[in-house]
């Protein structure tokens, strides 16, 4: 399955596959409706991508007007496969790339915080419950104003008591579930 940059500067693009079956490129459609809610928030945001995969939505933040998009990734494949599409699409001098696990990264204190976090973990393994914990438990990592994305099987879904996040919309699509939050005033 090709996957490409469906807007913006980059648009139409082709995007490099990862080798291997580790990761689950989101599909055109989820990422069209994902950017078509958040509409202007991504201009001049900085837009955290974790287990960005391919670098497919952090690229497509940044073609569609973000300041900066972050990738941490762990599979040293994946990394590559991210240097190689930023380079592709022109766009590698707005972006760092990490390599760690995305549960360190986040218990590590942030330099900065980011407008937009994106979090697209491999399913069915609880990832995504523990990677929302961990950033409610170091919410310095997203801005004041921002939200935070969890993108999961909706059977995956469950409660989640959170401290410094609440859930302001959902969306399914198809096998595909976009959680959004945001920061609570408390």
């Amino acid at each position: 399955m090709p996957i490409r940059v469906i807007g913006g500067i980059a648009k139409g693009r082709k995007l490099k596959l990862v080798p291997g079956s580790g990761t689950r490129p989101i599909m055109d459609r989820v990422k069209e409706a994902l950017f078509s809610i958040l509409g202007d928030r991504v201009l001049d945001a900085h837009f955290l991508d974790l287990y960005a995969g391919t670098g497919s939505v952090g690229i497509e933040a940044l073609s569609r007007g973000a300041a900066h998009a972050t990738f941490v990734e762990n599979a040293k494949l994946a990394i590559q496969t991210i240097k190689a599409n930023l380079l592709h699409v022109g766009l590698d001098g707005f972006a760092d790339v990490i390599r760690a696990d995305v549960r360190d990264y986040l218990r590590a204190a942030p330099s900065a915080c980011f407008e937009l976090i994106y979090i697209a973990p491999p399913q069915y393994q609880g990832l995504w419950l523990e990677t929302l914990k961990l950033l409610d438990n170091n919410i310095e990592h997203l801005c004041l104003d921002g939200w935070a994305i969890v993108q999961i099987d909706p059977q995956e879904k469950q409660a989640v008591e959170l401290q410094h996040l609440r859930a302001i919309d959902e969306r399914k699509y198809g096998n595909t579930l976009l959680w959004f939050f945001e920061r609570s005033s408390v």
